[in-house]
């Protein structure tokens, strides 16, 4: 490959992402429907309308007794409100008459008011007179001490928005509504190969020279992390016909693959003629305007995204977190609401123009907030992202940031 179009084909951050959407936008209209244990980490792949009120009954948030507020105005510790108790509501049982004026019912925490009552009054403001008479000694206001009908979420609103994805607390939001079984995005099928003459499996010892296979498990953890479902191929070394056979069939058995490159151009430029070559439309980007992660190449075959990450572990996983965890997380479809948490520089971050920088950072407990302080260290060594809390991004339109400024880091851990 020439250098003019290898030139031509370097793209910044965003232009590689546009220009892989249009060849994908058929991942996110797929469909399945799973049972709601095992949806942790899927997004849905639709809204979700409230089918009913939460909660669907008047509750308390206290043991005492349900009362009418009204009942309770002017009561102080020298002059108790005087109300006649009759019985107490059960868990799990509804109580079946009207709470009249000057009456009440004890109540646990959860139990269900009766109709009449608007206000629940705190077992340590109750004493007992003797027979059905209870003294109230501090008033309550209507509607303390409890929840009302719909005051979690109301009927026919839309509670969880499509591509939301599932967390432990939306799991339960689905079980409050009795949505055993979800609409989500199928999991996508990650497909994940280590390649070089130089990487040998975990489970040998290396030779001079030789390398034991990081990024392959890395990348394993990270599309694990983001809710997919990921596969590791093992390795291959540098032989066009070798790589051509398993990615032929990565590519029939995954929606993503990832290559992860040994350091060596050789390898990266086998991998860009493969990707050329394998269906359309093909390569679309041989180099990042990142760093680290310059040396990136992605495409698209037959509908399939592949990418060739860097042989530098903590280069494999900045790129894997800038350009593959948005496919799998649905975050290039929309803008994720949760905003990114912010600390203060130690040092001025500086930036090589025309390209963006993620830089490694420790996290330091300053007060309320946090101190960014940034990890020095070369992007072949591991251990900086085993070091690593967070990350912050550089943009592209800034030179850096100096020390002190208010930041954005997304987390590591």
């Amino acid at each position: 490959m020439g250098s003019s179009s290898e030139l031509f084909k370097v793209k910044t951050l965003v232009e590689a992402i546009d220009s892989l959407k249009p060849y994908v936008h058929s991942f996110y209209q797929r469909v399945e429907t799973i049972p709601l244990a095992e949806s942790l980490g899927c997004i849905l792949s639709q809204d979700i309308p409230a089918t009913y009120a939460i909660p669907h009954f008047r509750k308390s948030t206290m043991d005492g007794m349900a009362v009418r507020a009204s009942d309770t105005f002017g009561a102080s510790e020298s002059m108790p409100a005087l109300v006649q108790c009759y019985g107490e509501v059960r868990m799990g049982e509804a109580p079946t008459e009207v709470l009249r004026q000057g009456t009440g019912i004890l109540m646990p925490t959860g139990g269900m008011l009766p109709e009449g009552a608007d206000a629940v009054v705190m077992i340590e403001h109750i004493e007992h007179f003797g027979e059905e008479l209870y003294g109230v000694t501090k008033a309550v206001a209507p509607g303390e001490n409890l929840i009302d009908i719909g005051e979690d979420v109301t009927e026919g609103e839309v509670i969880l928005s499509k591509f939301t994805r599932i967390r432990a607390q939306e799991m339960g939001l689905l079980a409050a509504l009795g949505q055993i079984s979800v609409p989500v995005l199928p999991r996508f099928r990650v497909g994940i190969l280590s390649t070089g003459d130089e990487i040998i499996p975990p489970d040998q010892d290396p030779l001079p020279g030789q390398s034991r296979d990081i990024n392959g498990y890395t990348l394993l953890g990270q599309a694990l992390a983001c809710g997919a479902e990921a596969h590791h191929y093992g390795i291959v070394k540098d032989d066009l016909e070798e790589l051509r056979t398993m990615l032929t069939r990565m590519l029939k058995e995954n929606d993503i693959v990832l290559l992860s490159g040994g350091s060596s151009v050789g390898t990266r430029d086998l991998s860009a003629q493969l990707i050329g070559e394998l269906g359309e439309p093909g390569l679309l980007f041989h180099g990042l305007a990142l760093k680290p992660g310059k040396p990136t190449i992605g495409g698209v075959v037959d509908g399939k995204l592949i990418f060739g990450l860097p042989g530098h572990p903590a280069s494999a996983m900045v790129v894997f977190d800038a350009i593959v965890r948005p496919w799998l997380d649905g975050s290039v479809l929309y803008a994720p609401v949760d905003p990114l948490p912010k600390g203060k520089l130690t040092q001025n971050l500086y930036s090589g123009s025309g390209r963006e920088e993620f830089v490694r950072i420790r996290l330091i407990p300053d007060g309320e907030g946090w101190l960014l302080e940034p990890i020095r260290g070369k992007s072949g060594l591991i251990r900086t992202m085993v070091l690593a809390d967070a990350i912050v991004h550089i943009r592209l339109d800034t030179e850096g940031i100096e020390a002190g400024k208010e930041t954005s880091f997304r987390l590591m851990r």
